[in-house]
């Protein structure tokens, strides 16, 4: 149970329950707030976020990313703590579970919802697998930012209210930029480890000076979209998220002076944490308007 749990990856479970705090935030503000679409919609996203990682493990490891080389934190398969025909079945499992549970937001939203449920699916799979793996095509941030924060966080809000809104798709861009840091630090690290897998992440195609630049972006975006969203006529609260920027100033020095595993691995967790304290003070200022 403990290798399984491990292999869940459970520092990246921020990035689906983030979004789906904020979008029911949005949705509770303007008097829409549903807790039945609310919690399968966070179910849905954490399943998919799990499928996503056993996928990941199991194609890593086939493809040769994941080796003795990588100073990242151990994968399940690689590590020999779990089979690879058992890592797939396991993978099976959660995405059916995925597409069971989303067939209850067809209720909520019609059955537009369906083609959203099997595209995160599939793009779960094709994240690592598939002829054309999103990730090792350099496609793997865009997947990120539109499936763990543009689409999860509106889908989750417009479960509930029935409409979309403006200020909803602009918070989904910073929750998306910041979820997409988590990424970012992986590829980073995984640099060596990649270009001889043949993985064409941003960082492999563009350098490590680009994923850091990128790192510095995407923290910039989160930071000036509450400013448009007290501009539009949120409360001042809404601003909170703002006092994290001599935050992210010390994470981008700690990204640049990584030098091993256990740097990564601390920094991993900490832009984690950065997402769920923005998140959660984001919702403070959206509920408070």
């Amino acid at each position: 149970m403990k290798y399984w749990i491990l292999a869940s990856r459970p520092k990246t479970l921020p990035a689906a329950i983030m979004p789906v705090i904020v979008g029911s935030a949005f949705a509770k503000q303007m008097g829409f707030f549903d807790i039945i679409p609310a919690t399968i919609c966070l179910i849905f996203s954490m399943l998919i976020q799990i499928g996503t990682n056993f996928a990941n493990d199991y194609y890593d490891f086939k493809k040769g990313a994941d080796t003795e080389t990588r100073i990242g934190p151990q994968r399940a398969v690689a590590a020999g703590w779990i089979q690879p025909t058992a890592m797939k079945n396991a993978m099976i499992v959660i995405f059916l579970m995925a597409f069971i549970v989303g067939l209850a937001l067809i209720i909520y939203g019609g059955w537009w919802m369906l083609l959203i449920g099997l595209l995160s699916i599939i793009s779960g799979i094709t994240y690592t697998g598939g002829p054309y793996p999103l990730g090792y095509n350099g496609w793997g941030d865009i997947f990120v930012f539109v499936f763990f924060g543009v689409i999860a966080v509106n889908c989750t809000f417009f479960l509930q209210a029935g409409i979309f809104s403006t200020p909803v798709i602009i918070s989904s861009f910073a929750i998306g930029a910041l979820t997409t840091n988590i990424l970012v630090v992986n590829n980073y690290r995984d640099v060596g480890s990649d270009l001889v897998a043949g993985k064409k992440t941003l960082a492999v195609k563009f350098g490590r000076k680009f994923a850091y630049h990128e790192y510095q972006v995407l923290f910039l975006i989160a930071l000036i979209l509450p400013i448009y969203l007290w501009r539009l006529g949120f409360s001042w609260l809404i601003l909170l998220p703002v006092m994290l920027w001599p935050y992210s100033l010390k994470l981008r020095k700690q990204l640049k002076s990584a030098k091993n595993g256990a740097d990564y691995n601390d920094l991993l967790a900490k832009t984690a944490f950065f997402l769920i304290i923005y998140g959660l003070l984001l919702s403070t200022g959206i509920m408070a308007s």
